[in-house]
């Protein structure tokens, strides 16, 4: 795999990523990682970067944020509300059709 590879795929929930292996699924420069990271904007289990490990929600949430950032040209701290909006909205969805409300 090239070092410019995007990673395209389907991860497991228990799956880890590096920080290397999220920037690049992203399409992000690690240091866009870094920065949302120690803004509180996203987590990372761990004290360092070369430490830290994200799961595929994690994954999913930087997604987001990228996308919200670059079409929208939002700041950061909005492009994080979106994508926790977005994240509550499918809970919600999720739990109307558990109760049979499709």
């Amino acid at each position: 795999m090239q070092e410019e590879d995007v990673l395209i795929g389907a991860l497991l929930e228990d799956a880890c990523l590096t920080l290397d292996e999220l920037s690049r699924a992203c399409a992000a420069p690690p240091d866009w990682v870094i920065e949302h990271v120690r803004e509180g904007l996203m987590s990372a289990p761990g004290e360092s970067p070369p430490a830290w490990r994200f799961s595929s929600r994690d994954l999913r949430r930087a997604r987001q944020m990228l996308r919200i950032e670059r079409d929208f040209e939002a700041v950061p701290e909005l492009a994080a509300l979106v994508a926790d909006l977005l994240e509550e909205l499918e809970s919600m969805r999720a739990q109307l059709r558990r109760a049979g409300f499709d």
